[in-house]
């Protein structure tokens, strides 16, 4: 009988991990314009019990936002994981408005807490990634439609794109200062001067702890211009890319990493249409931590 039932456990446990996790979801309940939909995602995200860090448009387009959002739950569970763990306590939410009705989607928390996180999570951090995920999913209702790809756990945590791609232990290391607080002192100032044709979206601290994650928009035709109408701007849920830097060292996903990750259904055509753009973030993200 001990036999039977441990086959069973796995028998169970190879079926949840082997389910394919949607990259997004969007609810098929449309709001209104613009402006009140941000309002009304806004309350929802309150009343879920997180707090709102950040918003922009992608690309500049007027009709086009992103919202960014958190809690001390999710800050302080992301920092568990010492492997620039805290990109994953940053959600997103994108709102798209065509004709006065606008769709709001939301990049799904359980893709990319697998992705950040599966490799090293163990069996009480998946179920806390869950319980985290599902609370987030809340702020868009309970008729959601996923779409833009999807995966299963496995993969996610050992993802790449194709063969001599990079992983998401394969960072682009962009600055070594003397200091943490050289660091985000350099970062700051460079940001506020628009180095790197970059703009602030959020910053988020990490009370006692040398981490913080700049969230920025790329702005010019290199930018989120360049790539986003090529690719696919119902993903804007992806957006804004991020600079982390922990203890002395400022670092970012590599773009062939973190487009893949986010843009899963991009074909080679498409991945080839683009292939200057993670060069591009590349050389704007170095200039804003030189």
């Amino acid at each position: 009988m001990k036999h039977i039932l441990s086959a069973l456990l796995m028998l169970i446990t190879f079926s949840v991990s082997a389910e394919k996790i949607p990259a997004y979801f969007k609810s098929n309940t449309q709001l209104g314009g613009l402006s009140s939909a941000i309002k009304e995602v806004k309350a929802n995200i309150a009343t879920a019990d997180f707090k709102v860090i950040g918003e922009y448009s992608p690309a500049g387009n007027s009709k086009h936002k992103v919202i960014v959002f958190t809690n001390d739950n999710l800050k302080k569970f992301s920092t568990e994981f010492k492997d620039r763990g805290a990109l994953g306590s940053v959600l997103r939410i994108g709102l798209i408005e065509k004709n006065g009705k606008t769709t709001v989607s939301i990049a799904n928390p359980i893709y990319m807490f697998n992705a950040y996180w599966g490799k090293s999570a163990s069996t009480n951090q998946k179920l806390t990634m869950k319980t985290l995920s599902n609370k987030a999913l809340t702020i868009l209702g309970n008729d959601l439609k996923p779409f833009g790809g999807e995966m299963s756990e496995k993969d996610l945590a050992k993802y790449h794109y194709k063969m001599m791609m990079p992983y998401f232990d394969d960072p682009i290391e962009l600055a070594d200062y003397s200091s943490f607080a050289e660091g985000s002192k350099k970062i700051e100032a460079n940001i506020k001067s628009g180095k790197g044709n970059t703009k602030l979206v959020y910053k988020l601290t990490f009370p006692g702890k040398d981490v913080v994650v700049y969230g920025v928009a790329l702005k010019g035709e290199k930018g989120e211009k360049g790539f986003l109408s090529k690719i696919g701007e119902d993903h804007i849920a992806a957006m804004p890319y991020e600079i982390i830097l922990q203890g002395k060292e400022a670092t970012m996903l590599h773009g062939k990493y973190r487009l893949a990750l986010y843009w899963p259904e991009l074909s080679m055509g498409q991945f080839m249409d683009i292939m200057s753009t993670p060069g591009n973030i590349e050389e704007s993200l170095e200039a804003v931590c030189e």
